[in-house]
């Protein structure tokens, strides 16, 4: 995972030192929320003055606030527009409020990005788009996409990617590049979810020579459930081969045509015309 230098320049221009200016960014790319471990972790710390003090910073600066869940501890939460403005993700949905299984889904994202630094990601939804259009060729309307609808006299929005999840590129020096997509299941056993995500992609995957898709959950019981839906809702439709289905149809129904044609030396005759024979 690579950040750019002007990135990490305009965040410690807010005061942050370099190490709290990585996190941050991560932060506000991917989840816009976070727990204490997690900077912990990042930065090789223990709870201190390194911790505390940077605590003081984001309150004093009004960066973010701590929202204290009653299951879920303290949660902080990165909602100023400075910092995402810093860095160019301005509008990104992150720095809005969100239910908690939303802000669950969306520290398991974060988690995931922490414990796979080594990967190279597609960040943002114009990166994305760039990468599979312009690279890929693939045409945009195979994207997932959703519409937004404004004010009555504005035009409707079409967003892409929206759901957010990690994803990132093979370094395997493969052409075209793989793609690996994510899916991060919250804590409820419910699957629809699931089941509306990989519809939204099937088109996008029906485009990809190669592909690899991560199912991420807790809870072991989620496993086998979802290899069912995958299996039934994209590795069974992709392997079918319904232009080849159907191009043999027409290769049938000629021959077919062909035999009963009048000029056709083999055709079967009718019974009747055997017996004048």
């Amino acid at each position: 995972m690579m950040i750019s230098s002007s990135h990490l320049d305009a965040l410690q221009a807010l005061g942050y030192t370099e190490p709290e200016a990585r996190f941050l960014y991560l932060v506000a790319t991917y989840s816009g929320y976070f727990v204490a471990r997690q900077f912990l972790g990042f930065t090789g710390s223990h709870w201190g003055k390194r911790a505390t003090t940077f605590w003081a910073k984001l309150h004093a600066q009004k960066h973010a606030r701590t929202e204290c869940f009653p299951k879920s501890g303290v949660i902080y939460h990165l909602f100023s527009r400075r910092p995402y403005r810093q860095i160019g993700r301005e509008n990104l949905r992150n720095r809005r409020e969100h239910e908690i299984e939303f802000i669950r889904q969306r520290i398991a994202m974060l988690d995931f990005v922490l414990a796979n630094p080594e990967r190279s990601y597609l960040e943002t939804e114009p990166e994305k788009v760039r990468f599979f259009c312009e690279q890929l060729k693939v045409p945009n309307y195979f994207l997932p996409a959703r519409t937004y609808h404004g004010q009555r006299d504005s035009q409707p929005t079409i967003r892409y990617f929206v759901d957010k999840f990690p994803m990132f590129v093979g370094a395997e020096t493969l052409s075209p590049p793989v793609v690996t997509f994510t899916f991060i299941q919250g804590s409820e056993a419910n699957m629809t979810e699931f089941v509306h995500h990989l519809e939204a992609y099937l088109p996008l995957f029906r485009q990809l020579f190669e592909f690899r898709f991560l199912y991420l959950a807790r809870a072991d019981s989620h496993f086998q459930v979802a290899k069912e839906l995958f299996d039934s809702l994209v590795t069974i439709p992709l392997q079918s081969d319904a232009a080849g289905d159907i191009v043999r149809y027409f290769k049938i129904r000629r021959a077919y045509r062909r035999m009963l044609s009048p000029s056709n030396p083999f055709r079967r005759l009718p019974r009747k015309d055997i017996k004048n024979q």
